[in-house]
């Protein structure tokens, strides 16, 4: 490495321990770094980032995964969880065996479900799809009142305004006030549009899903982000999705909006089992876990001044792969999911259920504290 390129990653690393914002350029700067010194440059200084903003507890949470249905309108071509109606491997979980599956989930001391399924034309209650989606939500409240409902993303939020004819607004409102709690930040992918064109043309642009989390917030209504990589985007889409979260996470706060993007989670492409359309594109079949660390600790970097948790993805890395990112800026495990079926269609090795044992085990691998956590980061809890 030339002596110049040593000098402008100190300067840029500097720059973070000054507690400044990096730009898209400095982003990509450290990126595309491929020698072993600057590398480990970059992830100490991850590390210690970390450790002043968050400490070095790491937070986990009890919960439960609910996919309710696979039948999907649309056609990504990274999924390999969606379904038509009748195909073989097609469900739609019906109301009560939901409520079946949340039950199990309180009975293990689950605080939150996180739900989502598939945009499915034929989920509507008296002609709407808000009405079923409603019912959806107040059937588990009405069952499960301290439960934390996490659940429908932007692009369910968007389907469901189409489907009715209604405003973004109305919906979340309408959620909200039948008892969702938080949003997840999926569908994201990536957010640059020559990707989403290429990835998953049929799902809301960038734009789209900038504004309906820009509205969540305003109604109060946190989220957590996401990035689904290592497929087909540039260090420069990566840095420039970073940056879209960095905006929306500092307009919250610049507007005083009553909620905020609570977490990042970085979800590496599995492509086992995608659609060979995507397949094709991209040689490897399972994560490349050096790749997803330099991305993680960088998102520390980029992110850290305004979303301060940061997440891996246990299912995608597995769970060796999870603690390896708790060293590169991590400082959440995530949740014990219970029952996970999107990632684990797509060929993901990493499992779909995790004991909190085997979780806080992991993390004492590492000489790190555990605590149990809320959805929204705002307790912490003994676990017993």
């Amino acid at each position: 490495m030339m002596i110049s390129q040593i000098k402008a990653i100190d300067s840029i690393l500097n720059q973070v321990k000054l507690g400044q914002d990096l730009s898209l350029e400095d982003g990509v700067t450290l990126l595309t770094q491929t020698e072993e010194t600057a590398i480990a440059d970059i992830r100490e200084t991850a590390d210690k980032l970390r450790q002043k903003q968050v400490g070095d507890t790491v937070t986990y949470i009890i919960n439960r995964n609910i996919n309710f249905t696979n039948i999907c309108e649309q056609h990504c071509n990274f999924c390999a969880f969606r379904r038509d109606p009748g195909e073989e491997g097609s469900f739609w979980l019906t109301i009560p065996q939901i409520v079946e599956k949340a039950a199990d989930a309180v009975e293990k001391k689950a605080t939150e479900i996180c739900m989502q399924g598939g945009l499915n034309p034929q989920a509507k209650l008296n002609g709407t799809s808000l009405n079923y989606y409603l019912k959806l939500v107040s059937t588990l409240k009405t069952e499960f009142p301290q439960i934390h409902l996490h659940a429908f993303s932007p692009q369910e939020v968007e389907f469901i305004a189409r489907e009715d004819g209604i405003s973004y607004t109305d919906v979340i409102m309408a959620l909200r006030d039948a008892g969702v709690g938080s949003m997840p930040g999926t569908a994201a992918e990536v957010l640059n549009n020559q990707v989403r064109r290429i990835i998953c043309p049929e799902k809301i642009k960038t734009e789209t899903w900038v504004e309906i989390v820009s509205i969540a917030h305003r109604l109060g209504v946190p989220t957590t982000s996401t990035m689904l990589c290592g497929h087909i985007e540039t260090s420069w889409q990566r840095i420039e999705h970073l940056l879209h979260l960095r905006n929306l996470q500092q307009t919250a706060i610049e507007k005083d909006y009553p909620a905020r993007i609570t977490e990042f989670i970085l979800l590496p492409f599995v492509g086992q089992e995608a659609p060979p359309s995507l397949r094709k594109r991209v040689a490897r079949e399972q994560p490349s876990l050096e790749d997803t660390l330099l991305l993680t600790a960088i998102s520390r970097l980029f992110l850290g001044n305004w979303i301060p948790n940061h997440q891996p993805s246990w299912v995608k890395l597995g769970l060796n792969g999870a603690v390896e990112a708790l060293k590169w800026g991590c400082n959440d495990i995530g949740g014990t999911l219970m029952e996970e079926h999107i990632t684990t269609m797509a060929g993901a090795k990493g499992g779909t259920c995790m004991a909190v044992e085997t979780l806080q085990q992991a993390i004492k691998s590492i000489n790190r504290p555990y605590h149990q956590r809320d959805t929204i980061y705002s307790q912490k809890f003994s676990y017993i």
